[in-house]
């Protein structure tokens, strides 16, 4: 009785999680595993190629998924050490995090982002409202025109659009597309003349990028209705309208970091967050949480007369 007490008392413990006494990396060298939000995969390579450029022996693999995957790796996989995702923790993940791990994962916003409407090159239809998203989403308008989502599930776009546009509503899946990509969106909007997609701007939205440049030759940015403009009604997500948050469909970008002492993780997310890191942000024309000004861009596109 007493040597099956003993077992008893090790078992529990060896099911505890344990704190790391072997670390093998720090803040600018090893090897970490991180999971990112697929829409934001242009500007993460980007950071990731400048920061391990500056520390050689760093060494950051990043998985680009749907934000639902990454935050299952956030719960669930212990070699994932941090998430880039658009949204904090929740209150329900915060108590997973205390009874599991003993302490919070840090978490803060790095950068703001657009989810842009981008049409077909060909198309003039390029001015929306709230109310138009709403109505066509839910497949009471325009039902001849498909809307094309990275997913239909799991995804951070999807998400943001359930919540800030449908606020509960349910999606018409016989209007709506789903794409495994935001790349597969913008190739199914560039292939189809009534096709509307719903993408981060991070994918589209940069005019010193060669690739973007050449899809902007396929597909165009769509204008949206501005209740807090005087002089326009409708805006593109341009890094001034992100900012301001004149472009109504805004949201953040947040990483999540799991370590507990000055590692990897810690480093990139310092890199993140101050200024080389932010510098990246903003040639990429997402917003910058760190004081950099606004890039000013020339738009010769006139707005159309809706």
């Amino acid at each position: 009785m007493v040597l099956f007490a003993v077992f008893t008392v090790l078992e529990m413990v060896s099911c505890k999680p344990q704190k790391n006494t072997n670390l093998v990396d720090s803040t600018s060298s090893g090897t970490i595993h991180i999971s990112v939000d697929e829409s934001f995969k242009p500007v993460i390579e980007e950071q990731i190629k400048m920061y391990e450029s500056t520390y050689p022996n760093a060494k950051i693999i990043a998985t680009y998924k749907p934000e639902a995957d990454c935050i299952r790796d956030l719960l669930r996989d212990t070699g994932t050490r941090m998430i880039i995702v658009t949204r904090i923790i929740s209150s329900r993940e915060e108590k997973y995090f205390l009874d599991s791990l003993a302490y919070i994962p840090g978490s803060n916003r790095v950068a703001t982002d657009a989810v842009a409407i981008v049409v077909n090159i060909n198309s003039n239809d390029t001015l929306f409202t709230m109310e138009r998203l709403y109505s066509q989403l839910t497949g009471k308008i325009n039902r001849d025109q498909t809307m094309v989502f990275d997913g239909l599930n799991a995804t951070s776009t999807v998400r943001f659009v359930t919540d800030s546009v449908l606020k509960g509503a349910k999606f018409d899946t016989s209007v709506v597309r789903a794409a495994k990509s935001s790349k597969e969106v913008l190739d199914y909007v560039a292939n189809n003349n009534n096709a509307i997609g719903l993408i981060g701007i991070n994918w589209i939205g940069n005019p010193e990028e060669p690739e973007q440049v050449a899809m902007l030759k396929k597909v165009k940015l769509a204008y949206v209705e501005c209740n807090a403009c005087d002089s326009a009604p409708y805006v593109k997500p341009m890094q001034a309208s992100i900012l301001t948050k004149r472009y109504p469909l805004v949201r953040g970008l947040y990483y999540i970091n799991k370590e507990s002492y000055p590692g990897l993780g810690s480093g990139f997310v310092s890199f993140l967050k101050n200024e080389r890191g932010q510098l990246i942000f903003r040639r990429a024309y997402l917003g910058p949480v760190m004081e950099l000004g606004i890039r000013d861009l020339k738009i010769n596109e006139k707005i159309p007369k809706k």
